[in-house]
């Protein structure tokens, strides 16, 4: 009978220190997902300061028509412990140190997120009723939104487009806040006149709103008139942007009528929108660019941008400034033409800057001193200097109200500004210089 072989199991070999690494299952390595942390609300306390042209009651100093226009910054003196100001076209918000929201202003389309009906009341700061406190707040010509401590995302008001109002959601206008991406964590919001951009804490970019100048990067020329088959859907749901290769998004920024990027990692911007003056820094004469390009910038610390300009803050304290130039927004001085290459701004070059802000055709900057200085269009005196002439260069604010105080705050709608100015002189203290 032949002799069936015995099967031999291979010796472990002597000396290995693994042994346990191999007589266990292989582990499949698990790829860490990226993550980004939600903001703080800001801490530096403060109070409300406005200037500019307030008949519409984006001042919040009262329906007395003698306050209706305020040359230097004027005192918002019924919202105490502010953190953070925000100016839309013809409205304002404002956050306090507890997480709640106060808004003013003209609330035809629902920006205010609020009843109105009282006569009045358009004319002075009231809260607003969300279901959270408030982390971050943004406002464009007819919108608002609020970025709350949970990661959602809550906006009222509408959009609109060449063609009108178009509606905050197919259901049109909402004159209270709703969740505009339920079920997604979320960290930052940034709002365009007429379009809305939110990050989520995984990197991903959604917007939503008005598509006509290429402000959503995610949508065709002819969807973005809402005459295609799926109507305004694609506008007025929220959709991903997706840029080369996919990779995740650690900031974005809006202008009026464009939307910049920050890439993880790589710190690469990637823009989207209104390209007519350059303001993208696209070189070729293509007015809009409705998918994201990649603009060449390096170092930026934040983008700001006005119906036709653009400024940009490096990492370095730097202030550049791109596209159209006339009422002086570029902060350039007397220019030939418009300027389709970044261009430092030389009137702040012995300034570290901290923070740049825009309105429709006026600029500020705000220095590590808490200093701060505007140019551009000064017609409704938006500027805060006490003259309506345009500035060409910047100009430093001064005012009682701000004497002896750092400037920690600026945002600029149409024919209004508002600030926040600390409490209290701190001479020890500065802004930070860190990106």
């Amino acid at each position: 009978m032949p002799r069936i072989a015995m099967r031999r199991k291979a010796a472990t070999p002597v000396g290995n220190n693994n042994n346990e690494e191999i007589d266990a299952p292989k582990r499949k390595l698990q790829r860490v997902g990226f993550q980004l942390p939600l903001p703080e609300r800001p801490h530096v306390v403060g109070r409300a300061l406005v200037c500019g042209q307030g008949d519409m009651g984006q001042l919040g100093l009262g329906d007395d028509e003698s306050k209706f226009e305020r040359k230097r910054p004027a005192l918002v003196d019924t919202i105490e412990n502010v953190v953070d100001v925000r100016a839309g076209g013809m409205h304002n918000l404002v956050l306090t140190s507890d997480g709640t929201v106060y808004s003013f202003g003209c609330n035809d389309e629902g920006a205010l997120g609020r009843d109105s009906s009282e006569d009045g009341s358009e004319f002075e700061p009231h809260t607003v009723e969300l279901p959270g406190k408030v982390l971050k707040i943004s406002t464009g010509d007819s919108h608002s939104a609020s970025l709350l401590e949970d990661g959602r995302v809550f906006a009222w008001g509408s959009f609109r487009d060449s063609h009108g109002n178009m509606g905050l959601t197919l259901e049109g206008n909402k004159r209270l806040p709703i969740n505009v991406l339920p079920d997604t964590i979320c960290c930052d919001i940034a709002s365009g006149a007429d379009h809305l951009v939110i990050l989520t804490c995984s990197g991903k970019v959604f917007t939503v709103g008005c598509a006509e100048q290429g402000q959503l990067g995610r949508v065709s020329l002819r969807s973005a008139t809402g005459e295609s088959r799926r109507g305004k859907t694609e506008l007025l749901r929220p959709g991903e942007v997706i840029i080369k290769r996919g990779k995740p998004v650690e900031a974005i920024w809006a202008t009026n009528y464009c939307t910049f990027l920050k890439e993880s990692q790589t710190g690469k911007i990637w823009a989207f929108g209104l390209n007519n003056y350059k303001q993208l820094a696209y070189p070729k004469d293509l007015a809009t660019i409705i998918n994201p390009i990649d603009t060449k910038f390096e170092n930026i610390k934040q983008i700001a941008g006005g119906q036709h300009h653009t400024l940009v803050l490096k990492n370095d304290g730097k202030c550049y400034s791109i596209g159209r130039s006339d009422y002086g927004r570029l902060g350039l001085g007397t220019l030939n033409g418009d300027i389709t290459e970044l261009q430092s701004i030389k009137g702040l070059s012995d300034k570290f800057i901290v923070c740049v802000s825009c309105g429709e055709a006026q600029s500020f900057a705000l220095s590590d001193d808490g200093k701060l200085f505007s140019w551009g269009m000064g017609s409704n005196y938006q500027l805060g200097t006490g003259s309506d002439d345009d500035a060409l260069e910047p100009v430093q604010i001064i005012s009682k109200q701000t004497e002896g105080k750092r400037i920690i705050r600026v945002s600029s709608g149409g024919q209004h500004s508002i600030f926040l100015v600390e409490n209290e002189v701190q001479p020890s203290k500065t802004v930070t210089k860190k990106a």
